[in-house]
């Protein structure tokens, strides 16, 4: 972050009190919280449990892609969703998973180059971190999206309204209508876009928002309810699910996150420019307003 933005002239009382890692911006003087927790979640785009995959560029792609960002300061959860079409950085390996160079091109596709397991997180959470000025990133978890209805219904389901690109998708999916999303609803719901429409991956992204604004307020409920959700799911997803978090710290995060509050503002979207190009889409962040919300969520004011 120190390096991310233009230097600031300092006071003389600001430079005998400097420390590193501080960032003035504005005026303000602002200091990591080395507090905060900071979790990735994936949705990888394949419909199986997860497997080494035969050559090293067959990872699948990370079509979800959403910052967790847990603060015991002011115990509220925060959650940032990352357009999968984002430029940035890629460290592109061959099929021997030699490294041979790295690429301006989306962000989800960085977890394609590695063996679908934990070298493709390591791979996709160095992406991540450096596309945010080297943040801290605590845990991944990388979930295939064929377990997208598992996850759904061990919450007792996430009540949706439908937005207009899913209007008459699925017979139940009318545009307005409140709909209460179980099993392969879900699934639909979270992952169905149009890529023949210009922008698609947008939409899903703020359809996505919305059902993760929904699926946090059921899990919230479901943990208060009974604890054991949260084990019991873990043990379901496993199969299709890539992570460091292991089954004892999933419950003890569980636990710590039920006594979190989480409002509609706590969702951010980076902002930026969608484009057309050679091939595909591409998503442009508004570095300045990148570097204003990670000040917003990770930093505090220096007093």
């Amino acid at each position: 972050m120190p390096e991310a933005h233009e230097e600031e002239k300092l006071t003389a009382a600001e430079k005998e009190k400097w420390q590193d890692g501080w960032v003035k911006y504005k005026d303000v003087v602002y200091a990591y919280n080395e507090e905060i927790l900071t979790f990735l979640i994936m949705g990888i785009d394949k419909a199986s449990d997860v497997e080494e995959a035969a050559k090293g560029t067959d990872g699948g792609q990370a079509d979800a892609l959403f910052l967790a960002v847990l603060n015991p300061k002011d115990k509220r959860i925060k959650v940032i969703g990352i357009n999968r079409n984002t430029m940035t950085d890629v460290d592109v390996y061959d099929g021997n998973g030699e490294y041979v160079s790295t690429v301006k091109s989306q962000i989800a596709i960085q977890h394609g180059f590695g063996n679908g397991m934990e070298e493709s997180c390591e791979y996709q959470k160095k992406a991540v971190a450096n596309l945010f000025y080297q943040l801290p990133i605590h845990g991944y978890a990388a979930v295939n999206m064929s377990a997208i209805a598992t996850i759904n219904d061990a919450v007792g389901g996430v009540e949706v309204t439908v937005p207009p690109d899913l209007d008459g998708f699925q017979e139940q999916f009318t545009e307005g209508k409140r709909v209460y999303l179980l099993g392969e609803n879900a699934f639909w719901f979270v992952k169905y876009r149009d890529t023949d429409i210009f922008g698609s991956a947008d939409m899903r992204l703020e359809r996505q928002k919305q059902y993760l604004n929904g699926f946090i307020r059921s899990a919230k409920r479901a943990v208060h309810k009974d604890a054991s959700v949260v084990i019991d799911l873990y043990q379901a997803v496993r199969p299709q699910m890539v992570t460091d978090i292991s089954p004892d710290e999933a419950v003890y995060l569980a636990s710590v996150a039920k006594e979190y509050a989480f409002y509609e503002e706590d969702f951010y979207m980076l902002s930026g420019e969608n484009v057309m190009g050679d091939k595909f889409e591409e998503f442009y962040p508004d570095e300045d307003a990148m570097f204003e919300m990670i000040l917003d969520i990770f930093y505090e004011k220096v007093q």
